[in-house]
């Protein structure tokens, strides 16, 4: 299927200015930039923009726990730890695979209405997350989350891999879910099992102050030592998700390894966590994604917001208005996500990369002004996902002007309230 997008600015965080003509979508992937004749557009579904639209990467969430758009509204404002113990994980014991599966296409539906085209996860049955993934047809990396020495939950990460061998659209990690859950010898198991297999690692890592302590006072060892005795740094791939508490030393003393930061700007302050040090982690050349968190601590699933909070965030922390960049962090919402997920040709506009594309309307009074040269800023201070008028992935539409071709968003939509309700009533029967 051929989709001529006809007169329309492109950018993505790697461009110091947009261009504008013709783009070519052919084949899942970007055929022609620029002008495109007649002759190779033939066949093609034309969506005329008039100089009106602009079509950036897809956004990628570096880090989410896409079900728990079933939990949100749960324990609002109380401390990470406080938050969990009490009343996170008592009603994750009582979730079912048909609520898992439920929560994800749920979450689903309000990421592609913002732009996000690929996601991270990291939760339980992670089979029905991959399987609601391809239904949509979205990207996905998925990891089952790892608590306590859990051969079972290892065994069913590995499975998980050879489930999801050779689809395009999906990558597997495996997922330790934080140090202080995790013994460090298992650690240790856990990423030789995913050096062995060639798989990424994806972890949660200095989420908040206490895990410092932790950290020093039950191991021994400070961060860099535990990423280096947990063997994360010799991985193939790890996302460390959070790091609020990652010192810019620390950030030095592990970049060059296949470490990518996941940061997660609203959960983080709505959790009372902290900011992480983005502008010191960018300096040091250690590469970061954005996510949203889950949808019961952040509670948005809208990359396009925290890529503007990213922005803003530590230029108010360090009086710097230079830090962060509105370019910068529109690479990070994109091409250093899919980069972690082990994604490729993902993330840019160029020939022959993959087209998972937003369609932006520019057409709106926050956008009068606007340049090539200044798009990008634009973009991410002005604009909000409220200006996504379609999501493509691998070249097909998932969301159009309000439609979702690939889901039926209002049976989802019921369905989800009945789940939701079920299971806080079935969290209260066990309490």
């Amino acid at each position: 299927m051929k989709t001529l997008f006809r007169d329309v600015f492109y950018l993505d965080g790697f461009m110091a200015r947009a261009g504008r003509g013709d783009l070519l979508v052919d084949g899942g992937v970007i055929k022609s930039l620029g002008s495109v004749s007649e002759g190779d557009a033939e066949g093609a579904e034309v969506v005329h923009c008039g100089g009106t639209k602009a079509l950036i990467p897809g956004f990628v969430n570096g880090h989410t726990h896409a079900a728990m758009t079933l939990l949100r509204g749960l324990g609002e404002e109380k401390p990470l730890k406080q938050w969990l113990e009490e009343r996170i994980w008592p009603v994750e014991a009582c979730l079912s695979p048909e609520d898992i599966a439920l929560g994800t296409a749920s979450a689903i539906l309000e990421m592609v209405k913002t732009g996000t085209t690929c996601f991270a996860d990291m939760y339980f049955e992670m089979e029905e997350v991959g399987k609601k993934a391809l239904e949509a047809g979205v990207r996905c990396g998925l990891s089952r989350g790892i608590i306590g020495e859990n051969e079972a939950s290892l065994s069913e990460g590995l499975r998980l891999a050879d489930r999801f061998d050779g689809e395009d659209l999906v990558t597997v990690q495996l997922g330790p879910h934080a140090p202080y859950t995790v013994p460090l010898g298992f650690y240790r198991e856990v990423v030789g099992a995913a050096r062995d297999r060639g798989m990424g690692v994806h972890t949660h890592f200095l989420e908040a102050s206490w895990e410092r302590t932790h950290l020093e006072e039950n191991l021994g060892l400070d961060p860099v030592s535990f990423l280096e005795k947990s063997g994360i740094l010799d991985a193939p791939s790890a996302i460390l998700a959070h790091c609020v508490w990652l010192g810019a030393r620390e950030a030095r003393k592990i970049t060059g390894s296949s470490v990518t930061i996941a940061h997660n700007p609203s959960s983080n302050l709505k959790l009372g966590s902290g900011i992480a040090p983005v502008p010191d982690f960018l300096a040091g050349g250690l590469p970061v994604a954005l996510g949203t968190d889950g949808a019961a601590s952040n509670n948005r699933l809208d990359v396009w917001e925290e890529m503007r909070l990213a922005a803003l965030l530590n230029k108010g922390v360090r009086l710097d208005p230079t830090c962060c960049t509105a370019r910068e962090v529109l690479r990070m919402a994109t091409f250093d996500g899919a980069k972690a997920l082990g994604f490729q040709r993902c993330g840019r506009i160029l020939e022959g990369w993959n087209a998972d594309v937003v369609l932006v309307d520019l057409d709106q009074p926050h956008y009068v002004g606007h340049e090539p040269a200044t798009l990008a800023q634009f973009l991410v201070y002005a604009g909000s996902s409220a200006d996504v008028c379609g999501t493509m992935v691998a070249g097909k539409w998932v969301y159009r002007n309000g439609e979702y071709p690939t889901l039926d968003a209002s049976g989802i939509g019921e369905k989800v309230r009945r789940a939701r309700t079920d299971l806080c009533l079935r969290a209260q029967g066990r309490g």
